[in-house]
C-alpha cells in the first residue's frame, strides 16, 4: 500500500525486514488518515482504515466500498468555483503537487508528483511541505543484507512563487553500515517560523515510534519531548496555537478493532500535557484568537467538522452533518472554516461561513471552492491572508486563552533525539 507522503520501503523481491515498523505502516496507519477510505484506494486498505476507526464511509451514492466512482478532473486541472473568491491563498495538493487557490484561480506550484501536506508560515514567506525521492537502502533480514527501494521524505520549503527551495531535514538515515529511512509527516512551523512541530520515527525507526518531535530550524536539531503514547500508534496532526505557547494534536488510540484517538494539548513552557476531549476526534485547526478549535469528528457514520472549545474540549458546534467531510482549515480571518468533502470517491475543498458571534455562531452556506478536483485526501489544505487584508483589528490581536492546569498530568522534559 503506497500514500503519498508517507511512501515506505519497498522491498526488491524479499519480505520486508523485521524492523519495529512506524504507525504508518503497523495497524496504526489507519489513524493517519481517517477519510481517506471512501477516495478511491484499494478496496482492502479502505476497509481497513474504516474499521480501525470505527467508522465505513460511503463513496457517495452507492452507499458501499467499491461503489461508483466520479472521475476527477485532469491531473493538471483544478476548477474553482467562482463563488469561492475568499481573501487570501490556500495551498492544496492534487496528485502529489501543490497548487494554490487566490480568488478564482488555481496555479499549480509544483511537478514531479512527490509532494505532500504543505503549511504556511505565518508570514506567508514559506511554505513548508513533504517531498519524497527514491533512493535504495540495505538492511538485514533474516541474517542477510538485502537491498530495498526507499521513498525517502524530507521537510523542504519555498517561497510561494516556487523560489528558494530549501531542504530542512531529510529522512535519509545511516544506522551503523546500514541505510534505511524515517518516516516524517506534517510538518507545520511555529508562529514565529523558528521551530517545526512534526510526527516522525527519525532518527531511528527500530526504536521510535512515529511521535511528535520538534525541528529547530536554525539548528537543524530534532528535540524529542516524550509524551505518551499508546504504543505502536504514535500521534499525528499537530497544530500550534496562535501565539506559538502550545501544540494541538492527536494521541492515537484504539479500542478493540475501533479508533479511539483523542486530542491532547501540550504546554511548551510547563511541560504538561492535558487531554482536551474523548475519543474520536482529530485533524485540528485554531481560530486565530486562541480559543476555539475546528476538528475532524470521526463516528461509525462517517467524519463531520465541529467547533470545540479549546481550553475544555467541549463540543459547542456541528458545523456539518452529512457524514463526508474531514480536515478542517480555520480562515485567519476568523469568519470561515474551509474543509475537504468526498462525493463518489473525489475530494474536494468546500467552505462555510460562520455567522453572528463566537460561541454562538450560525452556519451560512456551504460554498463549494473546487469542483470535481479530487484532492490529495492525505494533505489537508493551508490558509493564509496577508495583514492588509485581515479585519481591523487582526484576530492576531486577541490574546490566546492559556489552558487550566487543573488535572493536567507532567511530561517529562524535552530531550535531544531519540
Amino acid at each position: 500500500m503506497s500514500l503519498r507522503g508517507g511512501q515506505g520501503p519497498r522491498d526488491r523481491g524479499v519480505r520486508v525486514p523485521s524492523l519495529r515498523m512506524p504507525a504508518s505502516l503497523a495497524g496504526a496507519g489507519a489513524l493517519l488518515w481517517p477519510a481517506i477510505s471512501a477516495v478511491g484506494l484499494a478496496i482492502i486498505a479502505a476497509a481497513s482504515i474504516a474499521i480501525l476507526n470505527g467508522e465505513l464511509p460511503t463513496l457517495g451514492g452507492s452507499g458501499q466500498i467499491g461503489g461508483p466512482v466520479k472521475t476527477p478532473t485532469p491531473s493538471n486541472v483544478v476548477i474553482v468555483d467562482p463563488r469561492s473568491n475568499v481573501p487570501g491563498k490556500l495551498v492544496y495538493v492534487k496528485d502529489g503537487n501543490l497548487w494554490i487557490q487566490s480568488g478564482a484561480q488555481a496555479t499549480q506550484l509544483t511537478t514531479g508528483g512527490n509532494d505532500a501536506m504543505p503549511s504556511w508560515s505565518l508570514d506567508g514567506q514559506w511554505i513548508y511541505f513533504i517531498r519524497t525521492t527514491a533512493g535504495t537502502g540495505n538492511f538485514p533480514a533474516n541474517g542477510v543484507v538485502r537491498t530495498y527501494d526507499l521513498r525517502i521524505p524530507a521537510v523542504v520549503r519555498m517561497h510561494p512563487d516556487g523560489s528558494g527551495l530549501q531542504t530542512m531535514l531529510s529522512g535519509r538515515i545511516s544506522k551503523g553500515s546500514y541505510t534505511w529511512q524515517a518516516f516524517i509527516r506534517q510538518p507545520v512551523p511555529n508562529p514565529d517560523d523558528t521551530t517545526i512541530a512534526m510526527v516522525t520515527d527519525y532518527p531511528d525507526p527500530t526504536v521510535n515510534d512515529v511521535v511528535l518531535k520538534l525541528l529547530d530550524l536554525k539548528t537543524g536539531g530534532v528535540v524529542n519531548p516524550k509524551l505518551a503514547e499508546v504504543a505502536p500508534l504514535g500521534h499525528q496532526d499537530p497544530a500550534w496555537s496562535p501565539d506559538g505557547g502550545s501544540i494541538v494534536y492527536v494521541k492515537d488510540a484504539r479500542n478493540g478493532t475501533q479508533g479511539a484517538s483523542v486530542l491532547e494539548r501540550y504546554d511548551l513552557a510547563s511541560k504538561s500535557v492535558r487531554a482536551l476531549t474523548g475519543p474520536g476526534y482529530l485533524s485540528p485547526s485554531w481560530s486565530p484568537d486562541g480559543r476555539y478549535l475546528a476538528a475532524t469528528l470521526s463516528t461509525s457514520f462517517g467524519t463531520d467538522i465541529v467547533i470545540l472549545d479549546a481550553r475544555t474540549g467541549a463540543e459547542l458546534l456541528r458545523v456539518t452533518t452529512d457524514q463526508l467531510s474531514f480536515d478542517p482549515v480555520w480562515s485567519p480571518a476568523g469568519d470561515a472554516i474551509a474543509f475537504f468533502r468526498v462525493d463518489q470517491g473525489v475530494v474536494d475543498l468546500e467552505l462555510v461561513r460562520l455567522q453572528g458571534s463566537a460561541p454562538g455562531w450560525t452556519i451560512g452556506d456551504t460554498v463549494p471552492m473546487t469542483h470535481n478536483a479530487g484532492l490529495d485526501a492525505g494533505s489537508r489544505a493551508s490558509w493564509y491572508i496577508p495583514p492588509d487584508e485581515l479585519p481591523t483589528p487582526g484576530p492576531s490581536s486577541v490574546p490566546s486563552v492559556a489552558f487550566p492546569t487543573l488535572h493536567a498530568s507532567a511530561a517529562p522534559q524535552g530531550s535531544t533525539i531519540p
